[in-house]
């Protein structure tokens, strides 16, 4: 297999990777999370996280030069990669651009993320071009999430779909239109527009919501308990659609190497695009159906209750005015208990690509005389690396729901309300785990 087809090839690992038997990893997996879910309604009576208003003050600079440091670094890589796109040979094996895009930023914004936050905020060249023209910031966009939902969508069908996405014809293609979009989108509504339309930032930011380090209310960098960052997450348009897009596609990913399926593409009457395309939309589809028809039953089977913070996870009046302030119903108001469990399909699935193809990145984009070491990580580090991501993303997937049934369903229906959240949780495991075979 060539670099360029390694590159395109995201599989999470075969059965003989496993250091563990399969039954054994299903078993551990599912007694971890009744477990989790047992303890939680025997021990957890009252909500514990406080949201954006948790977290100790920390020093560390953020001023004007760190900020313009940042973006500088940010014009800079941008400036890097487009020049490898526009002036380099459309061959992968030669051109580091694909790399640049699909392992250094996709796949490095995981690790980037958890440890620091939303770094893509700062390092953003879109915002930075927009703040250099001139723009403002005006406030959020009146579309909530729903750009950025897109805006993944559209990235992952490039990746994983598109006929030739490791062309350089393509990355410019696809960021041209890309950027011409959201600067048009921010002088229109200002640099808000970012926050929430930006799919990459969104992406960072969603992520960054398990660092322990974060923003208060009150604009304090803080140190803090991540679930917390979860908790402080509010409720919009578009939430739950975006972080669908992130487990459907990465589940999409992780079976779209299978033989099964790369036979489909290759004898489907429709062509590898076009099946392709109704693959990966048929598991985002998938992913939030099955989401919110737990979701329903558990906001059904619950009841309601006035929470204390209402007005603090989506507006005020109880979980009714929280609901249609979130525009998606109890759908919206367990929408960041999905993040943990996207992050851990994430690292699962990528940490291998990153271990190995990031050192092709380098190599290629600096001329460096050294070999890829394909070897740097065994097989059973990999997979224990990614049954320990998908189990302690699902667990703590587990604990922030449950955090969040118990502020706003009836106390005699908590408990019973938060059984249709541990079968979504099941299912999601059996098929995280399920997809380390798909390849």
């Amino acid at each position: 297999m060539t670099p360029a087809a390694e590159l395109l090839a995201h599989g999470v690992g075969d059965r003989h990777d496993l250091p563990i038997p399969l039954f054994y990893a299903f078993a551990g997996a599912f007694a971890a999370l009744f477990v989790s879910f047992l303890g939680l309604a025997l021990l957890w009576a009252d909500s514990r996280f406080r949201g954006g208003t948790a977290g100790r003050p920390v020093a560390l600079p953020e001023g004007a030069r760190t900020r313009w440091t940042l973006r500088i670094l940010g014009l800079a890589g941008t400036a890097f990669a487009g020049a490898w796109m526009l002036l380099g040979p459309d061959d992968p094996e030669r051109n580091p651009a694909a790399h640049l895009v699909y392992v250094v930023l996709w796949t490095g914004l995981i690790p980037a993320s958890l440890l620091f936050g939303p770094v893509w905020r700062l390092l953003n060249p879109l915002r930075t071009i927009h703040l250099l023209l001139g723009g403002r910031d005006r406030g959020p966009a009146p579309f909530g999430y729903w750009p950025s939902a897109l805006g993944l969508a559209a990235f992952t069908w490039m990746e994983l779909v598109s006929p030739e996405p490791a062309s350089t014809t393509t990355l410019l293609v696809f960021f041209t239109l890309y950027g011409t979009a959201h600067l048009a989108g921010a002088s229109r509504y200002g640099a808000g527009w970012f926050d929430r339309a930006d799919a990459f930032e969104v992406y960072s930011a969603l992520i960054g919501r398990l660092s322990p380090l974060g923003r208060r209310d009150d604009g304090r960098l803080v140190l803090r308990n991540p679930f917390d960052g979860l908790d402080a997450l509010r409720p919009a348009p578009g939430l739950v659609a975006t972080v669908c897009v992130l487990l459907g596609s990465t589940g999409y990913d992780g079976f779209s190497g299978a033989p099964w399926w790369v036979n489909t593409l290759q004898s489907g009457p429709l062509g590898r695009t076009a099946t392709g395309t109704l693959g990966l939309l048929a598991a985002i589809l998938l992913v939030a159906l099955l989401y919110r028809a737990c979701v329903g039953a558990a906001g059904l089977i619950g009841g309601a209750a006035v929470p204390a913070d209402g007005a603090r996870i989506g507006g005020g009046g109880g979980p009714g005015g929280a609901a249609r302030a979130a525009g998606g119903g109890t759908a919206a108001l367990f929408a960041h208990s999905l993040i943990p469990i996207a992050v851990g399909y994430l690292i699962a699935h990528y940490f291998s690509l990153l271990v190995v193809e990031g050192q092709r990145a380098a190599v290629l984009s600096f001329g460096l005389d050294r070999a890829v070491d394909t070897e740097i990580v065994g097989p059973g580090v990999i997979a224990s690396v990614q049954v320990l991501a998908i189990v302690a993303g699902h667990v703590a997937g587990v604990v922030a729901a449950h955090d969040r049934s118990v502020r706003l369903f009836t106390p005699v229906r908590a408990v019973a309300g938060q059984i249709p959240l541990l079968i979504l949780m099941v299912c999601y495991t059996l098929g995280g785990l399920t997809l380390l075979l798909a390849a």
